[in-house]
């Protein structure tokens, strides 16, 4: 499938669910209309809206307005998304402080922002050929008999045996030839009896049969497959980095009685949804001349700093609160991504 395609449709996808989760609330036109008569049910209108069925009082009819509904309705681009962008970039801490207290009519919803975000995010990587490689070598896991890892593994073994019939059976270093070739064998997947020459097995990673016969057996088997359905995951089931997130920033918080599991969803959320859209400014920058280093410049830059300011605005915290708590978090942060890929590569075997 074209990817500029997939991408165009992973973005529709992201504004419809946004649009599911945020419907239209405080989008009216500023100039209230004349009072007039409903459409719908008949009621007098005075305002923008009906009082009693809800359709707005002014009715479009022309082909631009249908236009302006698909602008509208998939891509979500209205007052509400232009109120909460600024913020969001640049006074994260403000505009989560500001929702949690009530907020709500003027600024797009966190898992809106979110839902929204992620999907251009994909469609983005999708559009500037960022996807799980078409082909891989039969030997990029080390399952392959030409696999140049496999190789370098023989080359280390043949060494270690020409030096130990060098040696004499009294001397030590035999003992720890022998130790080095079984760790060695066992990398390579044979079981330590092959150094006896009594024949091989299969080596199992883990020791779990459901896991060593299951997940990493098709990994190992179709690394190319497994690869596009982690990528295919990953977008689907981004939500999940919202409640892996959240038990972290609430063990920071865990003594502060006033701040509650609500609070650090809205601050997880709208976190992870500026995350996104700067991993899509990313993708962009990358794709003009020597642009990957301004990029990385940006990433190092705009992360660390976003979640400071995020930090200590959203929650009131001092410098010193905020960095202290800011250190914890980066760790966390790796936690749960190492989480999430665990996650990711579970899900790919079914």
């Amino acid at each position: 499938m074209n990817g500029l395609s997939d991408g165009i449709s992973a973005a529709i996808e992201g504004g419809l669910l946004g649009r599911a989760v945020e419907p239209a609330h405080g989008e009216a036109p500023h100039a209230p209309p004349s009072p007039s008569q409903c459409a719908n049910c008949g009621a007098t209108v005075t305002g923008h809206y009906c009082g009693q069925c809800g359709q707005k009082a002014h009715v479009h009819r022309s082909l631009a307005a249908i236009g302006h509904d698909i602008l509208h309705g998939v891509l979500h681009l209205d007052g509400k998304l232009w109120h909460t962008l600024p913020l969001l970039a640049f006074k994260p801490g403000k505009l989560t402080r500001r929702y949690i207290e009530g907020e709500r009519a003027r600024f797009v919803s966190p898992m809106a922002m979110f839902l929204f975000s992620v999907f251009a995010m994909f469609a983005v990587f999708q559009a500037v050929g960022i996807s799980a490689p078409s082909e891989m070598p039969a030997g990029f896991l080390g399952t392959g008999e030409s696999s140049a890892f496999q190789s370098n593994i023989r080359d280390q073994i043949t060494t270690l045996e020409r030096e130990r019939d060098t040696l004499a059976q009294a001397d030590p270093r035999r003992a720890e030839i022998d130790s080095e070739l079984t760790g060695l064998n066992m990398v390579l997947g044979n079981s330590p009896v092959d150094l006896a020459g009594a024949g091989s097995a299969e080596f199992n990673v883990t020791g779990i049969d459901w896991l060593d016969d299951g997940i990493i057996e098709k990994w190992k088997k179709n690394p190319t497959l497994m690869l596009y359905k982690m990528q295919a995951n990953g977008y689907k089931f981004s939500w999940l980095l919202i409640p892996l997130s959240i038990p972290f920033v609430w063990l920071l918080f865990a003594w502060r009685r006033e701040f509650k599991a609500y609070d650090h969803a809205v601050f997880v959320t709208y976190s992870l949804s500026f995350m996104s859209l700067l991993f899509i400014t990313m993708s962009l920058l990358s794709t003009i001349p020597d642009g990957a280093g301004w990029a990385s410049l940006l990433f190092a830059i705009a992360a660390p700093l976003h979640l400071y300011k995020q930090l200590r605005y959203g929650y009131g915290l001092t410098r010193f609160s905020a960095f202290w708590r800011f250190c914890v978090l980066f760790i966390c942060i790796m936690i749960v991504s190492l989480l999430f890929l665990q996650a990711l590569l579970v899900l790919g075997a079914f």
